[in-house]
């Protein structure tokens, strides 16, 4: 179904009917539909120990060294947005992946997969916004792949990224390891990624242009880490938002996460376009933002490293740990209700990241 904005845009639901034998695009938006397709199809096939932790990255040790890696591919439309393109994005996606683990980011891949007739002029601006982006964030690019499709087989660009970071010893960060009593903590501000892409993709004006949030996270995780040794988990809510990875958390950790809706921070013109366009901001996508869980009494230490770093100015405690309701996450409102935040079947914003 498909909806007309007040600013003439088409908003293509990413909410589909059953799937039954097909691939449909909310397979590809990180929330139920996705979580289906990697319990019932990939993982059976798959039989790993890493794999099966489902965390932002695989933590293998080799020759007694443990090393984190992770993987992921880039399709966001259109390839250039405020506050990025799709070669910084590739590489700040990479990295925070790693980063969730606690990983230093050592080593990355890059993949191009390009339509026949792409611009070779702006083919170079993303390889260089690329090569940029790792050297600001320490990360050297070692191997790579090129394919070129015909015209029409592969919209202008995908990129893909591998990462490979190393783990400080003794440290073991995972998404199972939340317990009750926990505090839920945010780095700042959520929605801009995924609303900077939308008012870029749909030609839709505000008073001032929402700029994405994407950004490499290591050098935050790093101060996190050296403030406690309690945290249990960190994961970057991109596809599906602030609210998926939470459930995520939620799920296989199996406790319930109760949030404070008025903590969570959200910028006033991401909050008034996801209003104009009837979007929750809690399953926009977001690019530079983290939320993590850390044992009950951590939590000041940790919310004052964060907030003497660049990108967690505005971090703030949300919510808590709970015994009550496993797998569930609830929100109590301003009104003084409490609401189930649930995964989407698919995903508001398709094509973000």
């Amino acid at each position: 179904m498909d909806n007309e904005s007040k600013h003439g845009a088409t908003l293509a639901c990413a909410v589909p009917l059953p799937a039954g034998e097909t691939v449909l695009l909310g397979h590809g938006g990180g929330g139920r539909l996705t979580s289906e397709l990697i319990r019932d199809l990939f993982l059976p096939a798959f039989d790993s120990a890493a794999l099966s932790r489902l965390d932002d990255q695989a933590i293998v040790t080799v020759n007694g060294c443990r090393l984190a890696f992770t993987t992921d591919s880039f399709v966001v439309k259109p390839l250039f947005f405020p506050g990025g393109d799709i070669g910084s994005l590739a590489v700040h996606g990479t990295v925070n992946d790693l980063a969730m683990g606690g990983a230093r980011p050592l080593f990355l891949s890059a993949a191009f997969i390009i339509e026949e007739g792409f611009s070779m002029q702006e083919l170079r601006r993303i390889v260089g916004s690329l090569r940029d982006a790792a050297r600001e964030a320490g990360i050297e690019v070692v191997t790579g792949d090129t394919k070129v499709v015909e015209q029409g087989s592969g919209d202008g660009l995908f990129i893909n990224t591998s990462g490979i970071g190393l783990v400080p010893p003794g440290l073991s960060l995972s998404c199972n390891q939340a317990k009750p009593g926990d505090r839920v903590l945010l780095s700042g501000p959520i929605g801009d990624h995924g609303m900077a892409i939308m008012a870029q993709r749909e030609g839709l004006e505000f008073e001032s242009t929402i700029h994405s949030d994407s950004a490499a996270l290591h050098g935050l995780v790093v101060e996190m880490l050296k403030a406690t040794e309690k945290i249990r988990c960190m994961r970057d809510p991109t596809r599906g938002g602030l609210a998926s990875a939470l459930n995520e958390i939620a799920g296989q950790s199996q406790v319930g996460i109760a949030l404070d809706e008025s903590s969570i921070p959200i910028h006033e013109q991401v909050r008034a376009a996801c209003e104009l366009l009837g979007l929750d901001p809690m399953y926009v996508a977001n690019e530079g933002k983290l939320v993590t869980i850390v044992a009950e009494g951590a939590e000041q230490d940790l919310l004052q490293a964060m907030r003497s770093h660049s990108l967690g100015r505005e971090a703030r405690v949300i919510g808590t740990v709970k015994r009550e309701h496993p797998g569930l996450v609830t929100m109590r409102t301003p009104l003084g209700t409490t609401r189930i935040v649930d995964m989407l079947a698919g995903d508001q914003l398709p094509r973000i990241c």
